[in-house]
């Protein structure tokens, strides 16, 4: 048998081998090549020929790709502001942040710096210089998540392909890989949803997809440039959402260690070149946080001592896992039964599961058929980056007691999205094998079975669907049985194997698909929001109303509602809570403006989307007392009786939270003391207290 490696390139013991997968007249799979792409797809006219133009298969091949970004982008982009400030807790924060250079690097709720979001900043320095740019609107604050989408899917695209092309020896397989593995990131219904929404989450996906193309990169070029740039962009992944970056690090590592052109020792050197990438791309800025002293930036939110390491490890890393998590107002039980199939519930499900078993049959086929590849094959290392991301993070998010929203599941969409393309691609190229046909006719099963479960959720969202959907799928798995056993004519085999495996993709994605344009047509506002139809539609499904209202599907999010957390914390007109921001009439607007340059806040009040809402419709600095949740010490009462004293809160606006288990009580001794020396006005329906002017 032939070497496969490029001509000019040496063969050397852990590149070649024999792969158990090949077969007569068929080019060699899962076998691994020095250089990513066989030559064959690249040029092979001198260079003095000079470029000439490209043929019809480069066009055909551009148009492919860019049909698949155009049409994500408009699924991305179409009616974008629909949503309004989507999360208005973060499009307040880029509001600061385009107004005051220390709150854009600190991540400050307001201009005046009273006290930060509860993440780090990466996602609101994107944000933030947005609407620097281009001014303060729904849209210059949600495009930049919409083009993160696009560039994720592309990513995914990139991945896929280049892991597929030493696979399959044919440029045009390894494009389809490519574009089905981009099309199922693109049409993941959580990811339609956090890609139109101002989360976090949104960066976080675009640089953990990265980090892995670098991966891949690196591992087939043999070139430790390519892991120390994907160590730098989980850094930066650090900065945007803490430690839910690492759980995809397993996978990365573990298939650098085992798959890359080179020696044991020098493996293990560059992963940990990598990991101090790393900690140096996220550790600059924890220094600077915690070497700058406190008086001179902002109160770190989320933490109970000002300290951006106790929010590390703290309230965004073990008590997420564990659910000891010091001023929430929520933990363990409350935010659903922790479980292994948790994923699959009605709260989780319908963002997420559709692919979920089919993908995992797909990754144990490809790692099964493939056991025999040499060490440095490109798709068994595939395989482990996208599998164990997959495996890691779904367990994680299935077994951990803290706070759990049902966006958090975009984090799985790429490893989804990998497999799916490797598997349905190169499975499919090995149809006519028995074992092959058998794991691909399961997936395409289980992604039938599973679409017509979700779909069977909704009650009245296209009904019919969920019957197609199931139908096509077992007709199409039937197809993929009989081809071992069925020889047709050369032209009725080409037809009937288009006609499967359309069938086959049409079944699979047909529920995430419906799902998708029902997100993409419907507002999403508050905190905690969901992809698919709306809630009437699910039968109810979502968070317990007693997290605030409703849960922000499809619409509303949480417009107060819940107990309040101390005196002065009545009722107002247009008032936000935990998870919604308030609407301020234009009366309490103009009133806030007025004279607001002889104030350093217009206003305080009790808990950040309270404060979002005042200060995204005045433009004005507004104090978020007690952070987040209400629970931080940020302000302590003398510190606030203090700001009162020297003149530089206009306002004091009544407020609705919930009554938190743990944390601060600060911000409910303020709402007391306020109540107790102040005089209470209404203006345009809002009780508010006048502390200065």
């Amino acid at each position: 048998m032939t070497d496969t490696l490029s001509p000019g390139a040496a063969p050397t013991p852990d590149r070649v081998g024999t792969s158990p997968l090949q077969a007569p007249d068929r080019p060699r799979f899962l076998q691994s090549r020095l250089l990513p792409f066989p030559s064959a797809t690249r040029s092979s006219a001198p260079a003095a020929a000079g470029r000439t133009r490209p043929g019809p298969r480069v066009l055909r091949r551009r148009l492919e790709l860019a049909g698949l970004l155009l049409a994500t982008a408009l699924l991305y982009l179409w009616n974008l502001n629909v949503s309004g400030w989507a999360n208005a807790f973060y499009s307040a924060a880029a509001q600061a942040g385009s107004q005051d250079w220390t709150a854009w690097f600190f991540g400050s709720s307001d201009a005046a710096n009273a006290i930060t979001v509860d993440k780090p900043p990466a996602s609101l320095w994107v944000m933030g210089l947005s609407v620097r740019l281009f001014g303060l609107s729904s849209w210059s604050v949600l495009v930049p998540q919409a083009l993160m989408g696009v560039g994720t899917v592309w990513l995914v695209y990139l991945a896929v392909r280049r892991a597929a092309m030493p696979a399959t020896a044919d440029a045009r397989l390894a494009r389809r890989a490519g574009l089905l593995a981009g099309a199922v990131m693109a049409l993941t219904p959580v990811a339609v949803l956090m890609f139109r929404f101002n989360n976090p989450d949104a960066l976080l996906v675009l640089l953990m997809t990265a980090a892995a193309y670098a991966v891949v990169r690196s591992i087939q070029d043999a070139r430790l440039r390519w892991l120390l740039f994907a160590g730098a962009l989980l850094g930066f992944g650090f900065l945007t959402k803490q430690l839910q970056v690492l759980l995809v690090v397993p996978g990365f590592a573990l298939a650098y260690l085992l798959a890359a052109p080179a020696g044991p020792g020098k493996r293990l050197l560059h992963l940990l070149a990598a990991g101090g990438t790393m900690a140096a791309a996220a550790g600059w800025w924890l220094a600077a946080v915690e070497l700058i002293p406190a008086a001179d930036r902002p109160y770190i939110g989320g933490s109970q001592n000002n300290s951006i390491l106790e929010l590390t490890l703290g309230y965004n890393g073990l008590g997420r896992l564990n659910g000891d998590e010091t001023g929430s107002v929520g933990g363990g039980n409350g935010w659903g039964t922790p479980g292994l199939f948790r994923l699959f519930n009605s709260e989780f499900g319908g963002q997420i599961a559709w692919l979920l078993p089919s993908v995992l049959v797909l990754g144990a086929g490809l790692l099964w058929l493939g056991r025999r590849a040499p060490r440095t094959d490109a798709v068994r290392a595939s395989v482990i980056i996208w599998g164990a991301w997959v495996a890691v993070t779904g367990l994680t998010f299935s077994f951990m007691a803290g706070i759990i929203h049902p966006y958090y599941m975009v984090a799985l969409a790429p490893g989804i999205a990998g497999l799916a393309g490797l598997g349905g691609v190169l499975l499919w190229q090995r149809r006519d094998q028995p074992v092959a046909a058998a794991v691909l006719a399961g997936a395409v099963v289980a992604a039938g079975v599973m679409g017509s479960e979700l779909l069977g959720r909704t009650a009245t969202f296209v009904p019919w669907l969920r019957w197609l959907v199931l139908l096509g799928s077992l007709a199409a798995a039937c197809l993929v049985l009989a081809a071992p056993a069925v020889r047709w004519p050369v032209a009725a085999s080409r037809i009937m194997a288009r006609t499967t495996a359309a069938l086959a993709v049409a079944a699979a994605l047909a529920g995430p698909l419906a799902y998708s344009l029902s997100t993409a047509a419907s507002a999403h506002s508050g905190s905690i929001v969901s992809a698919g139809p709306a809630a009437s539609a699910r039968g109810g499904a979502g968070l317990p109303r007693a997290f605030g209202g409703t849960t922000g599907m499809n619409g509303t999010g949480a417009n107060g509602g819940g107990a309040g957390r101390g005196p002065g914390a009545g009722g107002a007109a247009g008032m936000g809570g935990l998870l919604g921001a308030s609407t301020p009439s234009a009366a309490l607007v103009s009133a806030l403006q007025t004279d607001a340059g002889n104030f350093t806040w217009a206003a305080a009040v009790v808990g950040s989307n309270n404060a979002a809402g005042y200060q995204l419709a005045t433009g004005l600095p507004v104090m978020a007392v007690g952070g987040f949740n209400g629970t931080d010490p940020a302000p302590t009462l003398a510190q606030f009786q203090q700001y009162v004293a020297d003149g530089k809160i206009h306002y004091f606006i009544a407020g609705q939270m919930m009554q938190g288990e743990s944390g601060s009580d600060d911000a409910a001794q303020i709402a007391a003391w306020v109540q107790a020396n102040f005089t209470a006005q209404t203006v345009g329906g809002t009780s508010v207290y006048l502390l200065a002017g």
